[in-house]
Protein backbone atom coordinates (compact mmCIF):
# COMPACT_ATOMS: atom_id res chain seq x y z
CA UNK A 1 0.00 0.00 0.00
CA UNK A 2 2.81 2.42 0.90
CA UNK A 3 4.66 1.69 -2.32
CA UNK A 4 1.50 2.18 -4.38
CA UNK A 5 0.71 5.55 -2.82
CA UNK A 6 4.15 7.12 -2.78
CA UNK A 7 5.37 5.88 -6.16
CA UNK A 8 2.15 6.73 -7.97
CA UNK A 9 2.38 10.24 -6.55
CA UNK A 10 6.05 10.81 -7.44
CA UNK A 11 6.33 8.89 -10.71
CA UNK A 12 2.81 9.03 -12.10
CA UNK A 13 3.39 12.48 -13.55
CA UNK A 14 5.41 10.89 -16.35
CA UNK A 15 2.17 9.29 -17.54
CA UNK A 16 1.16 12.80 -18.52
CA UNK A 17 3.45 12.33 -21.51
CA UNK A 18 1.01 9.75 -22.88
CA UNK A 19 -1.88 12.21 -22.88
CA UNK A 20 -0.03 14.94 -24.72
CA UNK A 21 -1.41 13.77 -28.08
CA UNK A 22 -4.48 12.01 -29.35
CA UNK A 23 -2.62 8.71 -29.28
CA UNK A 24 -2.46 9.08 -25.48
CA UNK A 25 -6.04 7.79 -25.42
CA UNK A 26 -4.93 4.38 -26.60
CA UNK A 27 -5.11 2.09 -23.53
CA UNK A 28 -2.35 -0.08 -24.99
CA UNK A 29 0.13 2.73 -24.36
CA UNK A 30 -0.32 2.35 -20.62
CA UNK A 31 0.59 -1.31 -21.03
CA UNK A 32 3.74 -0.33 -22.88
CA UNK A 33 4.49 2.20 -20.13
CA UNK A 34 4.22 -0.53 -17.49
CA UNK A 35 6.33 -2.89 -19.61
CA UNK A 36 9.10 -0.30 -19.84
CA UNK A 37 8.88 0.25 -16.09
CA UNK A 38 9.14 -3.49 -15.43
CA UNK A 39 12.14 -3.85 -17.74
CA UNK A 40 14.11 -0.98 -16.21
CA UNK A 41 13.41 -2.00 -12.62
CA UNK A 42 14.29 -5.62 -13.28
CA UNK A 43 17.55 -4.62 -14.95
CA UNK A 44 18.40 -2.26 -12.10
CA UNK A 45 17.66 -4.98 -9.55
CA UNK A 46 20.01 -7.37 -11.34
CA UNK A 47 22.76 -4.74 -11.40
CA UNK A 48 22.29 -3.90 -7.73
CA UNK A 49 22.41 -7.56 -6.78
CA UNK A 50 25.55 -8.08 -8.87
CA UNK A 51 27.53 -4.99 -8.03
CA UNK A 52 25.98 -3.83 -4.77
CA UNK A 53 26.37 -0.23 -3.70
CA UNK A 54 28.84 0.44 -6.52
CA UNK A 55 25.94 1.29 -8.86
CA UNK A 56 23.97 3.32 -6.34
CA UNK A 57 23.49 6.95 -7.33
CA UNK A 58 24.83 9.52 -4.86
CA UNK A 59 22.42 12.13 -3.43
CA UNK A 60 23.59 14.90 -5.76
CA UNK A 61 22.95 12.76 -8.85
CA UNK A 62 19.49 11.72 -7.59
CA UNK A 63 18.70 15.36 -6.89
CA UNK A 64 19.58 16.36 -10.45
CA UNK A 65 17.39 13.57 -11.83
CA UNK A 66 14.47 14.72 -9.67
CA UNK A 67 14.82 18.26 -11.01
CA UNK A 68 14.91 17.02 -14.61
CA UNK A 69 11.92 14.71 -14.02
CA UNK A 70 9.91 17.53 -12.43
CA UNK A 71 10.66 19.83 -15.34
CA UNK A 72 9.58 17.08 -17.77
CA UNK A 73 6.26 16.66 -15.95
CA UNK A 74 5.67 20.42 -16.12
CA UNK A 75 6.30 20.43 -19.88
CA UNK A 76 3.83 17.59 -20.43
CA UNK A 77 1.28 19.31 -18.19
CA UNK A 78 1.49 22.55 -20.15
CA UNK A 79 1.04 20.62 -23.39
CA UNK A 80 -2.04 18.94 -21.94
CA UNK A 81 -3.58 22.27 -20.94
CA UNK A 82 -2.87 23.88 -24.32
CA UNK A 83 -3.91 20.91 -26.46
CA UNK A 84 -7.06 21.25 -28.49
CA UNK A 85 -8.83 18.82 -30.78
CA UNK A 86 -6.40 16.99 -33.01
CA UNK A 87 -6.49 14.59 -35.87
CA UNK A 88 -3.01 13.21 -36.03
CA UNK A 89 -2.13 11.02 -39.00
CA UNK A 90 -1.64 7.31 -38.50
CA UNK A 91 2.06 7.70 -39.19
CA UNK A 92 2.45 9.42 -35.81
CA UNK A 93 1.43 6.28 -33.95
CA UNK A 94 4.79 4.50 -34.06
CA UNK A 95 6.81 7.25 -32.32
CA UNK A 96 4.11 7.44 -29.63
CA UNK A 97 4.48 3.73 -28.89
CA UNK A 98 8.21 4.10 -28.52
CA UNK A 99 7.69 7.03 -26.17
CA UNK A 100 5.46 5.00 -23.82
CA UNK A 101 8.00 2.30 -22.80
CA UNK A 102 10.77 4.90 -22.60
CA UNK A 103 8.72 6.99 -20.18
CA UNK A 104 7.95 3.88 -18.16
CA UNK A 105 11.63 2.97 -18.03
CA UNK A 106 12.47 6.53 -16.96
CA UNK A 107 10.53 6.11 -13.70
CA UNK A 108 13.58 4.31 -12.28
CA UNK A 109 15.26 7.75 -12.31
CA UNK A 110 12.52 9.26 -10.08
CA UNK A 111 12.98 7.38 -6.81
CA UNK A 112 10.22 7.20 -4.22
CA UNK A 113 10.87 6.23 -0.62
CA UNK A 114 9.77 2.63 -1.01
CA UNK A 115 11.80 2.27 -4.21
CA UNK A 116 14.91 3.20 -2.25
CA UNK A 117 14.03 0.56 0.31
CA UNK A 118 13.61 -2.08 -2.40
CA UNK A 119 16.95 -1.07 -3.91
CA UNK A 120 18.66 -1.62 -0.58
CA UNK A 121 17.12 -5.08 -0.34
CA UNK A 122 18.37 -5.83 -3.85
CA UNK A 123 21.86 -4.65 -2.87
CA UNK A 124 21.93 -6.82 0.24
CA UNK A 125 20.78 -9.89 -1.72
CA UNK A 126 24.21 -10.23 -3.32
CA UNK A 127 22.61 -12.00 -6.30
CA UNK A 128 21.53 -10.59 -9.67
CA UNK A 129 18.63 -13.06 -9.83
CA UNK A 130 17.38 -12.21 -6.35
CA UNK A 131 17.85 -8.48 -6.95
CA UNK A 132 15.91 -8.64 -10.20
CA UNK A 133 13.14 -10.62 -8.50
CA UNK A 134 12.82 -8.06 -5.71
CA UNK A 135 12.49 -5.10 -8.08
CA UNK A 136 10.22 -6.94 -10.54
CA UNK A 137 7.90 -7.99 -7.72
CA UNK A 138 7.70 -4.39 -6.54
CA UNK A 139 6.72 -3.18 -10.02
CA UNK A 140 4.05 -5.87 -10.39
CA UNK A 141 2.61 -4.91 -7.01
CA UNK A 142 2.26 -1.24 -7.94
CA UNK A 143 1.09 -1.87 -11.54
CA UNK A 144 -2.68 -1.73 -10.77
CA UNK A 145 -2.38 1.80 -9.39
CA UNK A 146 -0.47 2.98 -12.46
CA UNK A 147 -3.00 1.31 -14.77
CA UNK A 148 -5.85 3.06 -12.94
CA UNK A 149 -4.03 6.38 -13.15
CA UNK A 150 -3.52 5.91 -16.88
CA UNK A 151 -7.24 5.17 -17.34
CA UNK A 152 -8.21 8.30 -15.42
CA UNK A 153 -5.81 10.46 -17.43
CA UNK A 154 -7.19 9.11 -20.70
CA UNK A 155 -10.77 9.85 -19.62
CA UNK A 156 -9.94 13.33 -18.39
CA UNK A 157 -8.04 14.20 -21.56
CA UNK A 158 -11.36 14.03 -23.46
CA UNK A 159 -13.12 16.54 -21.20
CA UNK A 160 -12.73 20.09 -19.97
CA UNK A 161 -11.14 18.69 -16.84
CA UNK A 162 -7.93 18.34 -18.85
CA UNK A 163 -6.95 21.87 -17.83
CA UNK A 164 -7.53 21.07 -14.18
CA UNK A 165 -5.48 17.89 -14.51
CA UNK A 166 -2.74 19.96 -16.11
CA UNK A 167 -2.71 22.38 -13.19
CA UNK A 168 -2.42 19.48 -10.75
CA UNK A 169 0.42 18.00 -12.80
CA UNK A 170 2.26 21.36 -12.82
CA UNK A 171 2.00 21.41 -9.04
CA UNK A 172 3.35 17.85 -8.90
CA UNK A 173 6.22 18.82 -11.19
CA UNK A 174 7.10 21.84 -9.06
CA UNK A 175 6.97 19.64 -5.96
CA UNK A 176 9.37 17.16 -7.59
CA UNK A 177 11.76 19.95 -8.58
CA UNK A 178 11.61 21.31 -5.04
CA UNK A 179 12.36 17.86 -3.63
CA UNK A 180 15.44 17.63 -5.83
CA UNK A 181 16.65 21.07 -4.79
CA UNK A 182 16.08 20.16 -1.14
CA UNK A 183 17.90 16.83 -1.47
CA UNK A 184 20.94 18.50 -2.99
CA UNK A 185 20.95 21.29 -0.42
CA UNK A 186 20.55 23.91 -3.16
CA UNK A 187 17.83 25.59 -1.10
CA UNK A 188 17.85 26.31 2.59
CA UNK A 189 21.61 26.74 2.76
CA UNK A 190 23.71 26.80 5.93
CA UNK A 191 24.88 30.17 7.30
CA UNK A 192 28.64 30.74 7.48
CA UNK A 193 29.89 29.43 10.85
CA UNK A 194 32.77 30.27 13.18
CA UNK A 195 34.91 27.51 14.66
CA UNK A 196 34.89 26.64 18.37
CA UNK A 197 36.17 23.68 20.35
CA UNK A 198 35.30 21.90 23.58
CA UNK A 199 35.63 18.60 25.45
CA UNK A 200 33.23 15.70 25.87
CA UNK A 201 30.66 13.99 23.73
CA UNK A 202 26.91 14.45 23.26
CA UNK A 203 23.95 12.52 21.88
CA UNK A 204 20.72 13.68 20.24
CA UNK A 205 17.81 11.46 19.25
CA UNK A 206 15.57 11.91 16.20
CA UNK A 207 12.50 9.80 15.42
CA UNK A 208 11.77 9.06 11.75
CA UNK A 209 8.01 8.90 11.21
CA UNK A 210 5.88 8.58 8.10
CA UNK A 211 5.21 12.33 8.21
CA UNK A 212 8.73 13.58 8.87
CA UNK A 213 11.41 13.75 11.52
CA UNK A 214 10.53 14.43 15.16
CA UNK A 215 11.73 16.74 16.51
CA UNK A 216 12.37 18.55 13.25
CA UNK A 217 14.89 20.83 14.93
CA UNK A 218 17.35 19.87 17.67
CA UNK A 219 20.13 21.79 19.40
CA UNK A 220 23.66 20.60 20.12
CA UNK A 221 26.88 22.17 21.33
CA UNK A 222 29.34 23.32 18.73
CA UNK A 223 32.89 22.03 18.88
CA UNK A 224 31.91 18.74 20.56
CA UNK A 225 31.54 15.34 18.84
CA UNK A 226 27.88 14.36 18.53
CA UNK A 227 26.05 11.11 17.97
CA UNK A 228 22.74 11.48 16.15
CA UNK A 229 20.58 8.47 16.97
CA UNK A 230 17.93 8.00 14.28
CA UNK A 231 15.10 5.71 15.41
CA UNK A 232 12.65 4.40 12.81
CA UNK A 233 8.95 4.56 13.71
CA UNK A 234 7.28 3.94 10.31
CA UNK A 235 8.49 2.58 6.98
CA UNK A 236 8.50 5.23 4.28
CA UNK A 237 10.56 7.99 2.71
CA UNK A 238 12.14 8.93 6.04
CA UNK A 239 13.60 5.43 6.36
CA UNK A 240 16.62 6.69 4.41
CA UNK A 241 18.32 9.90 5.51
CA UNK A 242 20.90 11.92 3.58
CA UNK A 243 23.29 13.66 5.97
CA UNK A 244 26.75 14.97 5.29
CA UNK A 245 26.46 14.04 1.61
CA UNK A 246 25.83 10.32 2.19
CA UNK A 247 22.79 8.06 2.49
CA UNK A 248 22.10 6.21 5.72
CA UNK A 249 19.47 3.48 6.13
CA UNK A 250 17.57 3.77 9.41
CA UNK A 251 17.62 2.89 12.22
CA UNK A 252 21.21 4.01 12.65
CA UNK A 253 23.55 6.11 14.74
CA UNK A 254 25.45 8.78 12.84
CA UNK A 255 28.65 9.99 14.49
CA UNK A 256 29.67 13.51 13.58
CA UNK A 257 33.01 15.15 14.37
CA UNK A 258 33.02 18.49 16.22
CA UNK A 259 30.90 20.94 14.25
CA UNK A 260 31.27 24.72 13.97
CA UNK A 261 28.53 27.11 15.01
CA UNK A 262 25.68 27.11 12.55
CA UNK A 263 23.15 24.55 11.35
CA UNK A 264 23.39 21.15 9.72
CA UNK A 265 20.48 20.11 7.54
CA UNK A 266 19.54 16.53 6.69
CA UNK A 267 16.79 15.23 4.39
CA UNK A 268 15.03 12.00 3.56
CA UNK A 269 16.13 10.04 0.51
CA UNK A 270 13.56 11.79 -1.68
CA UNK A 271 14.15 15.32 -0.41
CA UNK A 272 10.57 15.52 0.89
CA UNK A 273 11.20 15.81 4.63
CA UNK A 274 14.08 17.55 6.36
CA UNK A 275 15.42 18.30 9.82
CA UNK A 276 17.96 20.67 11.26
CA UNK A 277 20.61 20.34 13.95
CA UNK A 278 21.55 23.76 15.35
CA UNK A 279 25.05 23.97 16.78
CA UNK A 280 25.59 26.78 19.27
Amino acid sequence: MAGTATCTATQGGLLMGLTGRCHGRDPALVGWFLAGRLASYTAMGALLGLLGSAVKLPPQARAALLVVAGATVIVYAVRLMRRGRCAAPASAEAPSRYRAPLLGAATILVPCGVTLGMEMIAISSGSPVAGAAVMAGFVVGTAPAFALLGYVLRRISRTRLARLAGVVAVAAGLWTVGSGLSLAGWIGGTPPPSTVSGPGKQTVTVWATRDGYRPAMVTARAGVPVEVVFKLVDQGCTGTVTIGGRDVALPATVRLPPQPRGSLRYVCGMGMYSGIINFS
